[in-house]
């Protein structure tokens, strides 16, 4: 492994202008890190890419690097380019497994960090580091958010969530599990027990519906419950995935490592949403793909779908009338998430969009002032390094704020 890295780090040219750089939405120092790890300093490196994203360590397995680093990279247009994942996750790793994080001296100043998924973690870490006093409200018993229960243990291990826990204390972070904030503590309270900033970042967990005859039948699912607690369902040996996004490959991909065998991805255009590199590994383990196809009613035996067809641009533009009986044990419904709206609805103040999101300026401030968002809440459901990139700005916007203040 460490021979490979290595050699794929002595192919960079070091560009003067590093289009793989410009490919990344966080901005990582990609040449620089590169410089660095082949310069022996390993350490120094892994500081510099920490600094700029503390998940870095996970962008580097979960991103999709052919759309983004890699994807740029000018080795590409006539042959492979830097595999710069396999890179960033050497000295990502090595990095998290010493890393003793430097803090500023704690100045009393109580923040608030509701969830803590890739948004919680990254906002987390920077504020205590900064010096104040972080508090994070997660709903469930393990923090990690879309990190732990959205992605699979086989592209993401639960150990790197873990480290990431562990860093959390060490700053002093503290952590609330089991509270949903909303339910019987909500904002006022937290404004009330002296938080002088919040940061929401609760993600989209709720899956959004077909609105179809038989969506509630017992052997229908939606494809985010799934992925959190897999081993809890039977879907036996046939199973439909609507929906072509990277949780309907994740899906897939459990499925059929937990015993499915004959796993059909249904596509209602001519075209799958997910990532390449994803549905290829969907593909590769089994996964069958079916096209233009839109449900229209679910049944004990199966689900009847309409043929679709589409323009140039992949859209559908007509749906027949005669539709068709697909079989199947279980149902399994990816189409997206949408935010839960207990935190968003009871927040007074707090404006949302059309789209159930949080409305924020491009500081990630609210309408309610010392009341902040980032992450999926925000942008709907994005990547994790958007998650990193916009929770870092947010970040540093709350503590501008929080040093504006009058003091006490």
């Amino acid at each position: 492994m460490a021979h490979n890295v290595i050699a794929e780090a002595k192919r960079c040219l070091n560009c003067k202008n590093p289009l793989c750089r410009k490919g990344c939405p966080i901005n990582t120092p990609i040449p620089e890190m590169i410089s660095m790890f082949l310069n022996g300093d390993i350490k120094k490196a892994g500081k510099m890419v920490f600094e700029n994203n503390p998940l870095s360590v996970v962008c580097s397995i979960v991103c999709n690097h052919g759309n983004q680093c890699q994807g740029h990279c000018v080795r590409g247009i006539k042959g492979d380019p830097v595999e710069i994942s396999s890179i960033e996750n050497f000295v990502s790793s090595a990095y998290l497994d010493s890393v003793h994080l430097d803090k500023a001296e704690p100045n009393g100043i109580k923040v608030a960090v509701v969830g803590s998924g890739p948004a919680g973690i990254t906002i987390s870490i920077i504020m205590a580091q900064l010096g104040y006093d972080v508090t994070v409200f997660e709903a469930k018993t393990e923090i990690g958010g879309v990190l732990r229960y959205g992605i699979p243990e086989f592209r993401l291990p639960k150990a790197i969530v873990a480290k990431y826990e562990e860093l959390m204390r060490k700053l002093g972070v503290k952590i609330r599990f089991n509270i949903t904030i909303g339910k019987a503590i909500g904002i006022e309270e937290l404004f009330r027990d002296g938080f002088k900033a919040i940061s929401i970042g609760t993600g989209v967990t709720w899956p959004i519906v077909l609105n179809i005859k038989g969506e509630s039948l017992g052997h229908v699912h939606y494809g985010v419950h799934y992925l959190a607690r897999p081993e809890v369902y039977e879907l036996g040996n046939s199973v439909l995935i609507i929906g072509a996004g990277n949780v309907a490959m994740d899906v897939a991909r459990t499925a059929l490592r937990r015993g499915s065998r004959d796993v059909k991805i249904i596509c209602r255009s001519d075209k799958y949403s997910a990532s390449d590199e994803e549905k290829d590994y969907a593909e590769i383990e089994g996964a069958q793909f079916i096209y233009n196809r839109q449900p229209v009613e679910i049944t004990a035996d199966g689900v009847l779908f309409a043929e679709t067809v589409c323009d140039e641009k992949h859209n559908v533009v007509s749906v027949s009338d005669n539709p068709e009986l697909i079989k199947a044990d279980s149902v399994m419904i990816c189409i997206s998430q949408r935010p839960s709206n207990l935190i968003l609805t009871q927040t007074k103040g707090l404006e949302i969009n059309e789209r159930g999101l949080v409305k924020i300026d491009s500081d990630g401030a609210t309408s309610r002032p010392g009341l902040f968002a980032s992450g999926d809440v925000v942008r709907g459901a994005k990547t994790v390094v958007e998650a990193a990139e916009t929770s870092k700005r947010v970040a540093l916007a709350m503590d501008k704020y929080l040093k504006s203040l009058p003091k006490e």
